[in-house]
């Protein structure tokens, strides 16, 4: 009888043990520290973000020019609360000069108080020699400043016109680039000629449009930019997006499908998504760090993706954002990445894929090869239609159905996955070289043209079952090729008339390049003149 007494006791007070060291852990609490206070970064930034951690969630105050800041409609705090820390931004509604000065966030719990101060430049004063003033300017000065601000302006708009006629008429780029092109910010844009001219003509004239903006010809247009498509037009007229929530409760998964830097891809189960059906399976994509910048560039996408519905891009169904982690629903594709199915139904199908043997229902021919590349076209003269680039156009970026069903989409897992795709440039940009084109890689320069590039790789990929491009160089060698003018060799089994198309894609002057539209009616035409077998997906 001594024993199981023993035994019993023993398991009451670990249980005891386990119970007071969690409550211990849970119910800590310490002063608070503020983690970051991030310098607005000056024209661009028009909030001052923070974290800061303490238990009991401190009270926060700003002071602005030793005094409190009462908010209102033009400047708020927006912040997230977490178990233990606080984070979110000082938001200011257009910022000007006058907003310029220093800024100290206070907070305080029982256990402390801590402060911490940023300053913040948001634009130029009119006269740089001038700090702002605390008070406004006496009235007697206000005609006077009114007639300098409107020739500033006059000045200006007479050296825009000139600069633009200088450009349309007489400038040319080292590719013979003319008209609107979309120069992406990064690391090392500042090597664009164009980014260094902006900085001479537009800064002063402040064409400002926002964190969202890139430079378009000579002007400044609000997009939305995510990691895998980017649109350079602009359409004002266009009514607020609105995205479709689904609620978590309807969302069931089932097993994960794959893992990027943003978090993880699940195949799932969702009721309630269709009218004519109870439930249907779909991919959910997760966000793994809900960060206030991260939750931004998650509404910004699925605002995107909302906008694109297209037969041959990948569907997306909407967000759940009731809770963490926060999810987007797209379509299932069962048969996964385009450059893994080709890998599977070519001769080499039986050589391992991500450490699983493939075994192959038959070889891709010349006809299912054209109808993949036809639809991958047609998604690209859509993406075209609505003025997006996409700049990662591959086929491990495009997604398999049943019927040898093919559609552009990108889950963000690719770099993970095919991480030796990619070249890594600085910290942590990662580009697809052996994909882009000179303009891209040396100045980073995107555009319709630069996806057309990509598509001529895409039919290589298709026609050579999935290889990697130039697979016998490294990427050093693959850039230095590119840029040197050289291009990959025609396929073994590649018909002359594909690979006329491929070349007609790697023109080096980008308006040479062949138009999108007409590659996908030539590549119809052809694969209308073989019928598709579909047998081989079984």
């Amino acid at each position: 009888m001594l024993l199981p007494s023993t035994a019993a006791c023993c398991d009451a007070w670990v249980k005891f043990s386990q119970t007071l060291t969690s409550n211990l852990l849970l119910n800590a609490k310490f002063p608070p520290v503020i983690l970051r206070l991030a310098e607005p970064e000056q024209r661009l930034d028009t909030c001052i973000e923070f974290t800061v951690r303490g238990y009991p969630h401190p009270k926060l105050r700003w002071f602005y020019k030793q005094r409190e800041i009462l908010q209102n409609e033009y400047i708020r705090t927006d912040m997230d609360f977490y178990q233990d820390y606080l984070e979110g931004c000082l938001t200011f509604q257009n910022p000007t000069h006058i907003n310029n000065g220093n800024y100290t966030l206070e907070a305080s719990n029982p256990l402390g108080t801590v402060t911490k101060t940023v300053y913040g430049h948001f634009l130029m004063a009119p006269d740089d020699n001038d700090p702002p003033s605390d008070s406004g300017r006496p009235e007697e000065d206000t005609f006077g400043v009114s007639i300098a601000v409107g020739l500033a302006g006059f000045a200006c708009v007479v050296l825009l016109l000139v600069f633009v006629l200088i450009n349309k008429y007489g400038r040319r780029s080292k590719f013979g680039m003319k008209g609107p092109v979309a120069v992406i910010s990064g690391e090392e844009d500042s090597a664009s000629p164009l980014h260094h001219v902006n900085h001479g003509i537009i800064t002063p004239c402040t064409l400002d449009a926002g964190p969202d903006a890139v430079v378009i010809g000579m002007t400044r247009i609000p997009v939305v930019e995510n990691p895998q498509y980017f649109r350079h037009g602009h359409n004002c007229n266009k009514p607020a997006t609105l995205v479709q929530h689904i609620k978590r409760r309807d969302i069931i998964l089932k097993r994960e499908l794959g893992e990027g830097a943003f978090g993880k891809v699940f195949l799932a189960e969702c009721y309630n998504l269709s009218p004519t059906k109870d439930k249907m399976l779909v991919a959910v994509k997760t966000l793994k760090d809900p960060n206030l910048s991260a939750r931004k560039d998650f509404q910004r996408e699925a605002e995107l993706l909302t906008n694109l519905q297209h037969d041959h891009i990948v569907k997306f169904y909407g967000v759940c954002v009731d809770g963490d982690p926060l999810i987007m629903v797209f379509e299932y594709m069962k048969h996964g990445d385009l450059n893994k199915f080709l890998r599977a139904h070519g001769p080499d199908a039986m050589i391992l894929v991500d450490g699983q043997p493939l075994q192959s229902n038959g070889e891709l021919g010349l006809s299912q090869m054209l109808h993949i590349a036809t639809q991958i076209s047609s998604g690209m003269v859509y993406l075209a239609s609505q003025h997006f680039v996409h700049r990662d156009l591959a086929t491990r970026n495009c997604l398999v159905g049943n019927g040898l069903l093919v559609k552009i989409g990108d889950f963000g897992m690719s770099r993970d996955i095919y991480s030796s795709d990619y070249y890594r440039v600085g910290g942590h940009t990662m580009l697809p070289v052996r994909w882009m084109p000179p303009e891209s890689i040396m100045y980073r320069k995107f555009s319709t043209e630069s996806d057309v590039w990509s598509f001529g790789v895409i039919l290589w990929e298709i026609f050579t079952y999935g290889k990697q491009p130039w697979f016998q160089l490294g990427n050093n060698e693959v850039i230095e090729c590119i840029t040197q003018g050289r291009v990959l060799e025609r396929p073994r089994i590649c018909p002359k008339e594909v690979y006329d198309i491929m070349l007609g894609c790697w023109q080096r002057e980008p308006q040479q390049r062949l138009n999108i539209k007409d590659m996908q009616k030539v590549l119809f035409a052809m694969g209308k003149a073989t019928p598709v077998y579909l047998d081989i997906l079984g």
